[in-house]
Order: structure tokens, then sequence, then C-alpha cells
């Protein structure tokens, strides 16, 4: 299993909480993450996270090609729908990406919680 872990600045500390909440499951899965948030997570966790470059540098399009590639199981982006930043990931094409090839991509807690329960029991 392979997931991708993306938040945009406001929405970073909410991540880190969920990841460290759910540590256990999420040591189970192949992770990857943008580069500012991969950093923290691993720095707040014990998880092992492939780190994309930052999502002002084309980390989100690097988690983008992965699941062009069929090679990403589910996407959690936390985004932030009211102040997000010009320089952050935008979630439009990777919403249309994991459209496309039929891959789950929760975007608030609420579906986060739903997509790890799902993917691990």
């Amino acid at each position: 299993m392979r997931l991708a872990l993306i938040a945009h600045d406001k929405k970073k500390d909410e991540l880190m909480a969920f990841a460290s909440d759910h540590e256990s499951a999420l040591s189970e899965a192949d992770l990857m993450a943008t580069g500012t948030t991969g950093k923290r997570l691993m720095e707040v966790t014990d998880l092992d996270i492939e780190r994309k470059e930052s999502g002002p540098l084309g980390g989100d399009m690097q988690i983008g090609s992965e699941i062009a590639e069929d090679d990403c199981d589910g996407v959690i982006f936390l985004r932030d729908p009211l102040t997000a930043q010009p320089h952050e990931p935008d979630i439009s094409a990777l919403l249309r990406l994991c459209d496309v090839h039929d891959i789950p991509l929760a975007t608030n807690l609420a579906s986060a919680e739903l997509l790890v329960s799902q993917i691990f029991n």
C-alpha cells in the first residue's frame, strides 16, 4: 500500500497530529510526502517517508506522476480551502488524476479517518 501525504501550510499541524494518532496503521504503508510536510512528519513520528520536492518546487507534481504511473493507492491532502497561498500545491491537478485513476483522495480529517480505517482494517 503506497500512500501520499500533503498539507497546505495552515493544515500541517493537523496532519502531524493525524499521523501521530495513526502512526501504527501508517507504518504499514509505503509513505511519500511533499518535502516540508515529509520532514515535519519524520520529526514528530518514527514513520519512514519518501520525501519529494516541496510543494512550490513541484513535489505535488511528482506525487501526481506516481498516481499516473499507478504507483499510489491513496492520497491524504489536507487543504486549506479559505486561505491557501499561491506557492502551495494545487489540489485540482491531483484531484483530476485521482478521479481518472480511481484513487481515493481525502481532503479533510474526516475523510482521512475514513481512508485510513478502510485501507488498514
